[in-house]
């Protein structure tokens, strides 16, 4: 059963309702991620390893070649609940997502995998930074919850806050990341880069060397843990400027520290409840880009792209050009 939404409001999605499904299918995730590290090539700050939305779920888009591998997808379908698995022959093989535990879903896909031609080593085949990180992926059968509704309706938030951050990231002209779902993170994001390097030291390890190699201000959302048992909004500045945490933020949001500094956190539960939630959001993140970037020496005049256009004629004209 997949419950009606109106089109211009947020899902609900209380942690506490779906949290066992959520261990699982983050689990799940990992792994296809690892399958997709293993046979993508590399692109600058990973971009090459989150995945993108579908109109059914969420696709690792097409890898292999670089691995010897035939071109193929692995495709999450949340309408359907299955795992999908593709080949450019045409090839195709797909299993139910539910009824399985995290070590029989891992068995199960590289089966599947090694039926459709594509042998895939995963360098790492534990979870990453998960409180069972030390145990591989097959020998979990703790993690066994795939609830259909809770699965469907987590693909359905992450399509509109996806909408949302792709309206967001449509106001920058500057470097900006792909809006993506990271599988070790869980959540949705996407990056503005201002062009300035920044000097990682080798002991940061090779993800945050990567990942934080430029000035960034960063945007997304994730759907709670212990931590902060409530899905939210977020941002951060990083390398963080002095001052960022004193900066003003819209009605409901605050600065919140984190390991690394000071997240801008909006909860979910109040973008909800905003009469416009989507001018809540947007609101919430032009904010907190304006709390960083200036701070970090940006020419936000310079880098900024009203309504997606850098044009300057179509700009001002009216009429605009039609494909």
């Amino acid at each position: 059963m997949i419950e009606t939404v109106a089109p211009t409001a947020l899902p609900s999605m209380p942690l506490e309702e779906w949290s066992r499904t959520k261990e699982t299918l983050h689990r799940f995730e990992q792994i296809v991620g690892k399958v997709r590290l293993a046979s993508s090539p590399r692109r600058n700050h990973w971009w090459n390893v989150p995945f993108h939305l579908t109109g059914t779920g969420l696709t690792t888009r097409p890898m292999g070649m670089v691995d010897g591998n035939p071109l193929f997808t692995v495709d999450f379908d949340f309408v359907r609940h299955l795992l999908v698995a593709s080949t450019e022959e045409g090839r195709t093989a797909a299993f139910p997502l539910a009824g399985h535990s995290v070590a029989s879903f891992y068995r199960e896909l590289l089966s599947v995998l090694d039926g459709l031609g594509v042998h895939v080593e995963i360098a790492h085949p534990y979870p990453y930074d998960l409180p069972d990180a030390d145990r591989p992926f097959a020998e979990d059968t703790e993690h066994a919850v795939y609830q259909p509704f809770w699965a469907n309706r987590y693909w359905r938030v992450l399509g509109r806050v996806g909408g949302i951050l792709e309206e967001f990231a449509a106001g920058y002209s500057g470097k900006t990341s792909p809006v993506h779902h990271f599988w070790h993170t869980f959540d949705i994001a996407v990056t503005r880069f201002g062009g300035v390097p920044v000097h990682q030291p080798e002991e940061a390890g090779p993800l945050i060397r990567e990942a934080y190699s430029e000035q960034v201000v960063s945007f997304g959302f994730w759907f709670g843990d212990e931590r902060v048992p409530e899905p939210a909004f977020y941002s951060y500045t990083a390398p963080e400027p002095e001052g960022l945490d004193t900066a003003p933020l819209p009605e409901g949001a605050g600065w919140a520290e984190s390991g690394h500094g000071h997240l801008a956190l909006l909860p979910y539960g109040r973008a909800r409840g905003a009469d416009d939630p989507r001018a809540a959001v947007l609101a919430f993140y032009q904010a907190a880009y304006e709390a960083g970037a200036p701070l970090l020496g940006w020419d936000t005049d310079r880098l900024a792209c009203p309504g997606g256009v850098t044009d300057a004629y179509d700009k001002v004209r009216s009429d605009r050009w039609r494909m």
